[in-house]
């Protein structure tokens, strides 16, 4: 992990943002200390997509009739 002191980081910010962007980790410090990390954002998730995989794993599972989704969830069954 690199670290550059915090008035260094205000006059290369952009510079920093596209390091970090590409997956180093910068240290930001104040009077010496550790004060900040800057990192990479997590990818974004597609919500779409996961409601989608959790409504084929509902409509491949086979519960019994009358059984609701609902109803295991509440009693931490799945």
């Amino acid at each position: 992990m690199r670290t550059v002191g915090l008035f260094e980081a205000k006059q290369k910010l952009s510079e920093l943002v596209d390091r970090a962007q590409e997956g180093e980790r910068i240290g930001i410090t104040r009077r010496g200390k550790l004060a900040a990390l800057l990192t990479s954002a997590p990818p974004e998730i597609n919500l779409k997509g996961v409601f989608e995989e959790i409504e084929g794993i509902r409509k491949r599972a086979k519960l019994p009739r009358g059984v609701k989704v609902k109803q295991l969830v509440e009693e931490g069954r799945i």
